[in-house]
């Protein structure tokens, strides 16, 4: 007759880790893809976080409701191998690594600049930056029993992702602008705090009709 572990008193946070190593023991997330080989795939990319910056309880919870609908497809018989990411939004990372470098856009591969730096040394400083905390979000994403493949995750900024098939096309907008930057901005970096601010500009601009050249020419 099997036994099961009898409890004294109820210790949620030691029982959390009594599954976690249990599953960890039966590598249940593996098994959970490996016996269901030649299932019906039911794809799953889980929207990448930043690893620049700490995770969050809002990402455990935003976590948690992702996982609800991967076990229940899996449940279902599907199969689902849920591929983790990292997104590595560009200009926070630039602007970051500007300021700690102590250079701006103007030293970037200019070698007449005083703090010239290299476009290949800039894009390795930029790289390093942003995948800061990865550690720290492994970390959190064991300890919630969150199961996500972070062995061969998908980074945005691996150039693998730019493709000739004609999916890009060139087109005009009105947005805000950062001359800093030297950028467009988005909504989601307008909204960063203390990244914008009214200010005075002094700047007039005129208007002229352009007409036809005099008689005689220039």
């Amino acid at each position: 007759m099997k036994k099961y572990p009898t409890y004294n008193q109820l210790n949620l946070s030691q029982i959390s880790k009594d599954i976690l190593d249990y599953w960890k023991e039966k590598d249940t997330f593996g098994k959970s893809i490996s016996t269901r080989e030649g299932k019906t795939p039911w794809v799953f990319y889980e929207g990448p976080p930043s690893a620049n910056g700490l995770p969050g309880i809002h990402h455990v919870m935003g976590r948690t409701i992702k996982d609800i609908f991967c076990r229940y497809k899996t449940l279902q018989g599907f199969q689902v191998k849920r591929k983790a990411g990292w997104d590595t939004h560009g200009l926070p990372i630039e602007l970051g690594v500007e300021k700690f470098l102590g250079i701006t856009k103007e030293d970037i591969g200019n070698p007449n600049s005083k703090k010239f730096i290299s476009v290949e040394d800039y894009n390795k400083a930029c790289r390093k930056e942003v995948m800061k905390y990865t550690d720290k979000w492994e970390d959190v994403t064991a300890k919630m029993g969150y199961w996500v493949d972070m062995k061969d995750p998908y980074i945005t900024y691996d150039n693998k992702y730019i493709n000739n098939k004609n999916l890009l096309y060139k087109g005009f907008t009105i947005q805000p602008y950062s001359p800093a930057a030297g950028t467009g901005l988005s909504s989601h970096e307008l909204n960063q705090p203390g990244c914008y601010r009214d200010v005075k500009d002094r700047t007039a601009t005129v208007q002229f009709k352009v007409g036809g050249p005099p008689k005689g020419g220039f």
